[in-house]
């Protein structure tokens, strides 16, 4: 090849990989979720990836990659190709990761670019009606007077709701209670009914049941302001625990090295179907607090701000995955 067909190839790349990227996606692109099929993480997936599949040239294939938590499934994103044809479905176990695990084969933050928030579910805090106290400010009183006399249930450890919990007790001032953990939430409902475990800080979804029909006192919850989800429950923030805050969270997360174009399109297209009025009514069926126009710069920055947040609890707390 001559000086003159070189300059002319090179000069040509550019736009040749302009040309790959703007058809995105040129093929089927798989959706990992390392969650369970059927689960609170795989139900809005599919929904969104059936949106998605509406106005892209392929479809959006979702692919439940169990194993290790979150670590099998997150860890065949980390290592593929970074086309944009291998997205990753995930929650806040994607923050906490690196506390939880002594060892793992990918780099949350430096293996993935953040491509889009899709919503946060707030966490309620349940109480059984034996229980001798009448709201949050009386249950931190008499716990604080108790140390390490009562307990209090999870849906698993190192979940989003055992961490919710050791937040709450570590922004309470240090308060001990007992952590018994349940294989999921339902499984731990039977005994908070009965009294023998008189709370959870459930996420609303599994909570809101339980709050309308009544059996159980709803404490507060875990918005900055007050939700519409459950607008008479008080905030923990009004109710005694300046600043609290907790969600589990759904975002969107691909290969880092992904193009920036392909990474633009795909942030287009999660936000574009979240803002559907029926995916939106949908999530907020399943208690998701839907976030409209997400960026990879604001997913990216929330990823930052939720790893800062939970890493000091999980050291202080010694939780490690099981």
């Amino acid at each position: 090849m001559n000086r003159r067909a070189l300059l002319a190839a090179a000069s040509a790349a550019p736009f040749a990989a302009a040309a790959q990227t703007a058809d995105w996606p040129s093929q089927p692109v798989r959706m990992i979720v390392p969650f369970a099929a059927g689960g609170p993480t795989d139900i809005p997936a599919r929904l969104i990836a059936e949106e998605m599949s509406r106005n892209l040239a392929n479809r959006i294939v979702v692919e439940n990659r169990t194993g290790s938590g979150v670590v099998i499934g997150t860890d065949m994103v980390a290592k593929a190709p970074r086309d944009g044809l291998t997205i990753l479905y995930t929650t806040v176990g994607h923050a906490v990761a690196r506390a939880m695990f002594d060892r793992l084969p990918f780099d949350p933050v430096a293996d993935f670019t953040p491509v889009a928030l899709v919503g946060q579910v707030p966490m309620i805090m349940l109480v059984n009606r034996e229980f001798p106290a009448n709201n949050l400010q009386e249950l931190i009183a008499l716990v604080r007077a108790n140390p390490g006399r009562f307990d209090y249930a999870s849906s698993g450890n190192g979940g989003a709701v055992h961490l919710a919990s050791e937040l709450f007790l570590h922004m309470a001032g240090g308060l001990r209670m007992n952590h018994i953990a349940f294989r999921g939430s339902s499984a731990a409902m039977p005994d908070i009914l009965a009294g023998r475990i008189p709370l959870i800080i459930e996420v609303a979804a599994g909570a809101l049941p339980h709050v309308q029909r009544g059996p159980l006192r709803a404490f507060a919850i875990s918005t900055r302001e007050r939700s519409s989800l459950a607008p008479n429950v008080p905030t923990f923030h009004e109710s005694g625990v300046p600043g609290y805050e907790a969600y589990t969270w759904h975002m969107v997360l691909v290969p880092n090295g992904t193009p920036a174009p392909v990474i633009a399109q795909i942030n287009a297209a999660v936000t574009r179907a979240v803002a559907q009025p029926p995916i939106a009514a949908r999530l907020r069926e399943l208690a998701m607090e839907v976030v409209q126009g997400s960026t990879p710069t604001t997913a990216a920055a929330f990823l930052q701000s939720e790893i800062a947040k939970w890493e000091p609890i999980i050291r202080a707390a010694g939780i490690r995955a099981e």
